[in-house]
């Protein structure tokens, strides 16, 4: 039976609604800052890798562009704010548009090259992006600081009222409410007909464009959207930190956040969210436990991961339960 147009803006509508659960996710995000003044700069750091992570799951989940490059655009749009910061104006909201545009303009221009070719094509295209900018970055050491990186970068107060503290609670709150508005953005994307659109793309791009979806247009604005919204994680970093280094261009970086999409999931926006408060709490308590080898444990909490599946993990009575069956059903 065919859906009529109406019924499928129904049922797109019925998506979008905003569930309870998700005003209390947000509503405890913007009070962290408050109850824990003491993590605000941790805060602060898990809301800009989480916006990252949302920004990356808008083309590896919805719509099958897997990238290894994505931190390219992030440290694209790390490097734009600082540098507008100390040559132009320390207006941090100005400069995050700023790092926006030209982020998303980048991603237009890097859009071409995910147009065509097999996902491991994909996956070696986006990484020598990435490592194109990293070195370009690293050349050009009189206008970014080389190795040194970017420094004396000092920021004006956010919408000329709320001065950057050393606690890191005024940082926290920008990048919390920059990520919020984001997300809102991304949020009514993926439920609107253009995200149904990559969905299909998603999940048959041969398909799609049979029933007449412009599969190469959809693909390059959702490129560039995506590379938009990296690159204002990355500006929301040098913003609150006053530093850009070669290390927001890095591999490490996009290898990190998609083990963030790895552990929170992939094909919802909350997923990006999860991953990246899991990955950070694991990443500082580990690392303060066992300093030398906290990567061995988060590599183990991966493998079981994959080896379990996350809904699996979460209920440990049910690891030997389709054992179980399997060996009931074969006797029967």
């Amino acid at each position: 039976m065919t859906n009529t147009p109406a019924e499928l803006q129904t049922a797109l509508l019925r998506k979008a609604r905003w569930r309870p659960w998700e005003f209390a996710v947000w509503a405890l995000a913007f009070a962290l800052p408050l109850i824990t003044p003491s993590h605000a700069l941790m805060i602060n750091e898990i809301a800009i890798v989480a916006l990252f992570a949302m920004s990356l799951d808008l083309i590896l989940g919805y719509t099958g562009i897997v990238s290894l490059g994505h931190a390219g655009f992030f440290g694209f749009g790390a490097y734009a704010a600082a540098l507008f910061a100390k040559h132009v104006m320390p207006d941090p909201t100005v400069g995050l548009v700023v790092a926006i545009v030209l982020t998303g303009l980048l991603g237009a221009v890097a859009s071409v090259t995910i147009l065509r070719g097999t996902d491991l094509t994909r996956l070696m295209v986006t990484l020598g992006t990435a490592l194109l900018l990293l070195e370009l970055a690293n050349k050009l050491d009189w206008l970014t600081g080389g190795a040194d990186g970017l420094q004396g970068v000092v920021m004006g107060p956010v919408l000329g009222l709320f001065e950057f503290d050393l606690f890191g609670r005024t940082a926290a709150w920008y990048s919390i409410g920059v990520a919020f508005v984001l997300f809102l953005f991304m949020r009514r994307l993926v439920h609107s007909p253009f995200g149904a659109t990559l969905k299909a793309i998603r999940d048959n791009r041969l398909r799609a464009m049979a029933i007449g979806v412009p599969v190469v247009s959809r693909l390059a604005v959702v490129y560039t959207i995506a590379a938009a919204i990296a690159g204002a994680a990355g500006a929301l970093l040098a913003q609150t930190t006053g530093f850009a280094s070669l290390d927001v261009l890095s591999f490490d970086r996009s290898a990190d956040v998609m083990l963030m999409l790895v552990i929170g999931g992939v094909g919802w926006l909350y997923g990006g969210v999860a991953g990246a408060i899991v990955f950070k709490v694991l990443q500082d308590w580990l690392s303060a436990v066992t300093p030398q080898y906290w990567m061995f444990w988060i590599g183990l909490i991966l493998v079981l991961l994959v080896l379990v599946g996350r809904e699996r993990l979460l209920r440990p009575w049910t690891w030997f339960g389709s054992g179980a069956a399997a060996k009931k059903g074969a006797k029967a």
